[in-house]
């Protein structure tokens, strides 16, 4: 492509795959260049999520640490190793992974060890050194665990003014000492090291065992109380705001029957009560709370031998499957946009991935893994810290 002008050839380069420029890298100086430049990394990752009606891969993060890492294949079984930081050490530790992804990037933990950033379609990775909780629960041991602490889960997302990634630990301080009600610890990747920041416009304690969200450049949380009150942690100005409205759910539900998780960046929750699971979204402007689906847990534990101790964890919407359209459709049923497909999985009890469809109602088997694990969907990119 030497006679292109070389603006011509970026704009090419954009909507092609990590794969294809991880190895084009090599084709000239000025190429690498390009693919190496934050700009155009940027570009490509828009094109990777809006592009196409393409949908996100599927990170596993095993419970086993022989499995380590894998990529998923939806509607097969089969599935691509990721090679990991930790593979030549022959660790037996299995990692945890944060409720979601950010440009194509995942924050990987565990309670007593250092974690890591990882780009999952690059290989990339960054080690995170120890904040003081973790350092804390070291030196007490099973001591901290006797006394009910809980095993508290960093968010990870991105302050949208600056492009800066920030993995964060928020965890309830009282017990262990501290003299808050919440503590928060926020790593600077241009320090290597984490800070504290001040948690005085959050005095509510949270929910240990459930994960955090981010969306839109906010960290979001349940708050541990008696109406049910959602904290987000803005990733720019360091500040929290609490998020007080009348809510569909009972704010006394079983901390496992009840997820927020990010749907097409979009806040929700998934309730189970049963015999039905309920996402709904939050809508900022009216604050209030829009149901998006309602999944029958009679019929999808019927198929799946799957029996209900929790929520299902919702994952992604995918874009439905492009069906032809006949000509004796009505005009005003062309118009009307499909509704996306739900991706959801449940960690606790089933190996089952499974796609709903709210217009045909049963949900679809789409992958079984061999063991059981974490996952996330991220859209791949080229983007490392």
């Amino acid at each position: 492509m030497e006679w292109l002008p070389h603006d011509v050839v970026e704009h090419i380069m954009e909507r092609l795959p990590v794969r294809s420029l991880m190895r084009f890298k090599c084709v000239s100086k000025q190429w690498k260049s390009t693919i190496e430049s934050r700009s155009f990394q940027e570009r490509q990752l828009k094109h990777q999520q809006s592009g196409g009606g393409r949908d996100p891969d599927v990170l596993m993060v095993s419970a086993s640490a022989d499995e380590s890492l894998r990529t998923l294949v939806l509607g097969s079984s089969s599935s691509v190793k990721i090679p990991t930081p930790w593979d030549k050490e022959k660790a037996t530790t299995s990692y945890l992974v944060s409720n979601n992804s950010c440009d194509g990037l995942v924050c990987l933990y565990h309670p007593f060890k250092s974690g890591y950033v990882v780009n999952p379609a690059t290989r990339w990775h960054r080690p995170l050194p120890l904040c003081q909780l973790q350092q804390l629960m070291i030196s007490q041991g099973k001591a901290y665990f006797e006394k009910d602490h809980g095993i508290f889960k960093p968010g990870f997302g991105k302050d949208i003014i600056s492009s800066t990634y920030k993995p964060v630990w928020l965890y309830n301080s009282l017990e262990i000492g501290l003299d808050n009600a919440t503590t928060c610890e926020v790593f600077d990747f241009s320090t290597n090291a984490w800070r504290y920041v001040t948690t005085s416009s959050a005095p509510y304690r949270v929910v240990g065992v459930a994960d955090s969200v981010f969306v839109d450049g906010s960290l979001h949380w349940f708050t541990d109380c008696e109406e049910t009150k959602i904290l987000s942690f803005d990733l720019h100005t360091e500040v929290f705001q609490v998020i007080s409205c009348k809510a569909p759910f009972p704010a006394n539900s079983h901390p496992y029957a009840i997820v927020l998780c990010n749907l097409d960046n979009c806040l929700c929750v998934s309730h189970m009560k049963w015999p039905d699971q309920v996402i709904w979204s939050f809508n900022s402007g009216n604050k209030t709370w829009d149901k998006l689906y309602s999944i029958d847990l009679v019929m999808t534990s019927m198929l799946y031998n799957s029996p209900k101790l929790c929520a299902f964890r919702p994952l992604a919407l995918l874009n439905a499957k492009k069906k032809k359209k006949n000509r004796n459709d009505n005009k005003m049923m062309k118009k009307q946009k499909k509704k996306k497909n739900l991706l959801f999985y449940d960690s606790m009890r089933s190996r089952y991935l499974m796609i709903h469809d709210p217009e045909t109602d049963p949900d679809d088997f789409t992958f079984a893994a061999d063991c059981l694990g974490f996952l996330v969907c991220y859209f791949q990119s080229l983007i490392s810290i």
